[in-house]
């Protein structure tokens, strides 16, 4: 995979003419399509745990576990379409939250929450490997710290080469393959394994299982309703824990960036949408089929997430120990991936170029990017491998990560929402948040149990409420501040202080940003995100709640159809959709590609009928030797009717700061360059003349034409245009030892 994308990124730079900047490696350019968007945030919020732990809820709850598990944290995606086109309209031009934070809040708070935002990158990285270490150790044997170690290395190589270009090349790939895998799990066992006997035998064989081992709170026991009062207290915590790892995880935030102002909305309603089908289907298939077949499991192995991974083993053999396998591996390096991007843009945007380094260049900030993507890639390994030894399991963090995280989410969220946001009520409201829901908590579960233990804290009813107060304690105190003291911020200052440099990509945002557009669109995400919500979380839900239904089994046919109506739908979309929309790009890298191709074939095979072309680079930058070098070139040649000169102009501009330099300013002095070019009066006997300037280094760029254009011969002035004691100028002396071409100097 690694491999792949790296391919991709190669093919989209060299073919489409896409510039590795800064900006590009961070967001992108910010051309992203709705249908790649969606399908990023598909692979990213599938976390090990998405896979795993729907199916652990789904084995103890029975169908409320996995309708929980899904509803419970979709929402959070699709309402987080309307915090993206705000920043659209808002800070079009931010490359992280906490930067639209420095601006809007100054610079404590900018520190505060810039500690949340790594707080929950590393909760979710966390889980991610801690999940996919004791699958692959489960599944394969291999000893759980190694795996841990391992599992980052591909991540690291695709994400250092192509920033986060190659994150969305490789979100599409994983969501795409995701989607294939869930659905051949639903085909397989629903429809090809004998043991279940089909949607009827899965009925019948639940139907038993809620008489053996009824569920606590579940209406007469059984596995076949959503009236369960665990899986109720589960997908408050699910609701209230996931609003802190979208609205205060940078990685969402950064897709919002990189997405067109006109995709951002569609993008992530979408992606909420499709991600649905995966956690909502595949716990309904494995989790359910765990229960069915009498699979038997430790409190460990529960916690550990070792449900579906063993129901696929007993069910497809070997076959389905290697899906599982690989879909946990992709799960875990997709969103994996887009983490290691977010703290890198954390480190070096709010961090380094911040605190430490204000004039960074382009070039410095990839490099500290590159580092920390390095950096954390080791560390995500050794957080792991620390967790899984102190005896956490994938669950316990699943479960209290709301806590840790969720008081941020009401002030970052009013920071861009409304004007009258108070910074000092919204500050204290996210660590007093904190506070309060670390300590009822702790004392809940001692009131509780009589100790503070990993047991005891790691029970439903204390995570509940250490969860609910963290995230209200904070809204009641930012809300109530700002209505007490109220600001009134003129949004207008990000756009002033909060600056892109580089001009292709500030000119297309201007082009993009129509503030009649996003209105609109912000409208409809309101209508629809508020809608859906509402619908998945209450209608829904209390439909079957408040009556305590249990599914019969025509109900049942019904139930498990929609999940597989919902996975084929949402699978075509993720799959189909950015191929759609990129088919110009692609059409276009197939034509330039297939191009290349035919000109090294007609390279290798030269006409018999004509001679081949005599090219000739000829430098110049005004002096007299340089001008008696393309006379003297003209001189050689002049009987010759073959014979192409290149007249090169290279206007000296270090590579450190060519990456940053604004388009404008380069046209400007690539004009003057031209002008300079257009004054030097060529002789009449040869007509083929091609003009060409460039900005750099003059000797590595005069190296690097004479390859690219498969020049025969080099005619440059033994000294150019500045002074040199030697016999040979510096230039002169550096293109000797850049070139193997033939080259001749003239005094």
């Amino acid at each position: 995979m690694a491999l792949s994308v790296t391919l991709m990124v190669k093919a989209e730079t060299k073919w489409l003419g896409t510039r590795k900047t800064s900006e590009w490696f961070y967001t992108a350019g910010r051309t992203i399509k709705t249908g790649l968007i969606a399908a990023s945030i598909v692979s990213a919020w599938t976390w090990a745990a998405t896979i795993l732990q729907s199916s652990t809820v789904t084995y103890t709850f029975g169908l409320g576990g996995s309708f929980w598990y899904a509803a419970g944290a979709s929402i959070q995606v699709i309402l987080f379409s309307i915090l993206a086109l705000e920043l659209k309209r808002k800070a079009p031009m931010t490359h992280t939250f906490p930067e639209m934070i420095y601006v809007r809040f100054g610079n404590h708070s900018h520190k505060v929450f810039l500690f949340f935002a790594l707080m929950t990158n590393t909760i979710v990285t966390a889980m991610l490997v801690l999940g996919g270490a004791a699958v692959i150790n489960s599944l394969t044997g291999i000893d759980i710290t190694l795996a841990a170690f391992l599992i980052p290395v591909g991540i690291i190589i695709y994400t250092i080469f192509g920033g986060l270009k190659a994150t969305f090349f490789a979100e599409y790939l994983n969501a795409a393959f995701i989607f294939v895998v869930v659905l051949i799990f639903v085909t397989v066992i629903y429809f090809a394994t004998p043991e279940i006997g089909g949607i009827s035998g899965m009925y019948e064989k639940l139907t038993q299982a809620s008489i053996l081992n009824p569920v606590e709170g579940n209406p007469l026991g059984s596995y076949l309703t959503l009236a369960s009062i665990g899986a109720l207290i589960f997908g408050i915590i699910n609701i209230v824990g996931n609003f802190g790892t979208v609205f205060v995880d940078q990685s969402y935030w950064q897709k919002a960036i990189a997405s067109r102002p006109k995709a951002a909305a569609g993008g992530f309603i979408l992606g909420g949408l499709s991600w649905f089908a995966i956690p909502f289907t595949l716990a309904t298939t494995l989790g359910l089929a765990a229960i069915s077949t009498g699979i038997t499991l430790t409190e460990n192995e529960i916690g550990l997430g070792l449900v579906a991974p063993t129901a696929a083993t007993n069910l497809m053999g070997d076959f389905g120990a290697i899906l599982f396998l690989t879909i946990i591996f992709t799960a875990v390096t997709a969103a994996g991936s887009s983490q290691l991007v977010s703290v890198s843009s954390l480190v070096t945007y709010d961090v380094f170029r911040t605190y430490l380094k204000p004039s960074s260049t382009g070039r410095e900030l990839i490099r500290i990017s590159r580092f920390t993507i390095l950096a954390f890639g080791i560390g995500m390994g050794i957080l792991a491998s620390l967790l899984f030894h102190s005896g956490f399991s994938l669950q316990y963090v699943y479960l209290m990560m709301g806590i840790l995280i969720g008081s941020a989410v009401a002030p970052i969220s009013f920071a861009i929402l409304w004007k009258k946001t108070n910074r000092y009520a919204a500050t204290s409201a996210a660590i007093v948040g904190l506070v309060c829901g670390v300590t009822s908590w702790f004392w809940s579960a001692n009131l509780m149990f009589g100790e503070i233990t990993l047991s005891s804290t790691g029970h439903l009813l204390p995570l509940l409420i250490g969860n609910v107060i963290s995230i209200m304690v904070s809204l009641g105190i930012t809300v109530f501040g700002s209505m007490v003291k109220p600001e009134k911020f003129d949004f207008r200052i990000m756009k002033q202080k909060i600056l892109v440099v580089d001009d292709k990509i500030r000119s297309m945002l201007k082009h993009d940003t129509n503030e009649e557009i996003l209105q609109h669109s912000l409208k409809f995400c309101k209508r629809v995100g508020f809608s859906i919500s509402i619908f998945f979380v209450v209608i829904w839900p209390a439909s079957f709640y408040l009556t305590g239904l249990v599914f019969d089994e025509q109900l049942f046919h019904i139930w498990i159809w929609l999940a597989f109506a919902w996975a084929v739908g949402a699978a075509g979309i993720i799959i189909f959709l950015p191929l759609i929309e990129a088919r110009k790009s692609i059409n276009e890298i197939f034509h330039k590609a297939t191009m290349d191709s035919g000109m090294m074939e007609s390279s290798e095979e030269p006409s018999v009928s004509n001679s081949p072309i005599m090219k000739i680079l000829v430098p110049v930058d005004g002096s007299a030797r340089s001008l008696k070098a393309l006379y003297h070139a003209n001189y050689l040649f002049r009987g010759s009717a073959r014979v192409k000169i290149y007249l090169l102009h290279v206007i000296e501009w270090t590579d450190e700061n060519e990456e940053n330099i604004d388009e404008e300013l380069a046209s400007q002095i690539q004009e003057e360059g031209r002008l300079v070019l257009r004054s030097v009066v060529l002789p009449k006997q040869i007509n083929d003349y091609k003009r060409i300037v460039k900005l750099g280094d003059p000797s590595e760029k005069i190296a690097e034409l004479a390859d690219k254009l498969k020049i025969d011969m080099i005619v440059m002035g033994k000294k150019g245009i500045g002074k040199s004691s030697s016999n040979l100028g510096h230039t002169t002396q550096k293109v000797l030892k850049l070139t193997s071409k033939p080259v001749v100097l003239l005094d």
